[in-house]
């Protein structure tokens, strides 16, 4: 979720988000199956072993796709001034290993996108 839940993401900045998020969990060893999101947060299905904690994923994911994101899209900046973060420092994470991948994906492929 952004920060103060602004809606700051296009469909411009998703698409680039997602590559940012798949590069992420490729330096950790894990793989992003679903990326999608909303214009004040996110959805990720990750498959991921074990040794990879989860907090750790997460502060990554949020921590480089902040800084890439505000590199590279500078006009995000009117949204995060007051805390000079993209992110808010709460989020979800929810182990679904005995749900088929198929329905999980259909629920994320379902959450809308911004126009």
């Amino acid at each position: 979720m952004t920060k103060f839940r602004h809606p700051v993401f296009t469909g411009v900045h998703l698409e680039r988000m997602e590559q940012v998020m798949r590069d992420v969990c490729a330096s950790f060893e894990t793989e992003l199956r679903e990326f999608n999101g909303e214009a004040d947060h996110v959805h990720l299905l990750v498959n991921f072993p074990p040794k990879v904690a989860v907090s750790r994923l997460v502060n990554s994911l949020k921590g480089v796709s902040s800084r890439r994101m505000r590199r590279e899209f500078p006009e995000l900046a009117r949204h995060y001034y007051r805390a000079n973060k993209l992110w808010s420092g709460s989020y979800f994470a929810g182990s679904v290993g005995g749900a088929p991948i198929s329905v999980l994906r259909q629920y994320i492929e379902q959450q809308k996108r911004p126009v």
